[in-house]
Parts: C-alpha cells; sequence; structure tokens
C-alpha cells in the first residue's frame, strides 16, 4: 500500500521549492511532474505529497493536515526555520497528552504541525 498525500495549490512550483526545503531533513525530492500535477517523494515508506495546481486560493480551514516529527526536543528552532522558508507561525506551543506541538502555515495558507510526541528520546526532561 502506498499513501499520498495531495495539497491543492495556485503555485505548484513555488510550493514544491517550500515542501523540499522544509521537508530537507527527510530527503524529499521531486517526482513526476505532468501538470497539474508535481510530486514530492521522500524514502519508503514516506508518503507522497502531490502538489495539484487548482485556480482558486485556500478557503477556510483545513479538513486534514501535515503533522511533522522533525525529532527536536525544542520546536520553537525548527519552527523558526520554516519561517525563515516563507511559513506563518499560527499558534504558540500546545500540548495535550503529553504531545507538544506548533501549528503552522505553508506560504499558500495550508495548516500543518511540527511536533514531539511523547516519551520521545527527543522530549528535555
Amino acid at each position: 500500500m502506498q499513501i499520498v498525500v495531495t495539497l491543492d495549490c495556485v503555485d505548484t512550483e513555488a510550493q514544491a521549492n517550500f515542501w523540499l526545503a522544509a521537508l530537507a531533513p527527510l530527503d524529499y525530492r521531486r517526482g513526476f511532474h505532468g501538470p497539474p500535477y508535481l510530486s514530492l517523494v521522500g524514502p519508503a515508506p514516506a508518503p507522497t505529497l502531490l502538489l495539484q495546481h487548482v485556480p482558486e486560493p485556500k478557503q477556510g480551514k483545513n479538513r486534514m493536515h501535515l503533522d511533522l516529527d522533525f525529532g527536536a526536543a525544542d520546536l520553537a528552532p525548527e519552527v523558526d526555520r520554516l519561517e525563515r522558508l516563507g511559513a506563518a507561525r499560527l499558534s504558540e506551543e500546545l500540548s495535550e497528552h503529553g504531545f507538544r506541538w506548533i501549528v503552522v502555515a505553508d506560504p499558500e495558507g495550508n495548516e500543518f504541525c511540527v511536533f514531539n510526541p511523547p516519551n520521545s528520546t527527543n522530549v528535555a526532561e
């Protein structure tokens, strides 16, 4: 089985550049490119991120989003890195059931979370 996450976007090239830089620690690269699609693939079993060109900008809250664990105990520096790439921080650090996360949006406003799971070896005691 393969999981492909499709992200609607107005500018697939700009979004590809952002997401390749954002996912750099995970070694993503460009895959299939045939308009209106551009895929970003990571090492197995990482899901493929399929960018799909649509004419309208995002409206409203995402019903599905990505949660990214970069393995960092301190989430703020990772979110700062993403902001330098064009992301926008949408929340302060939140926590629930041992999970810690910060809500972020990509340059076209698609929300995602940078998180650290409970009982992670990345969490500073």
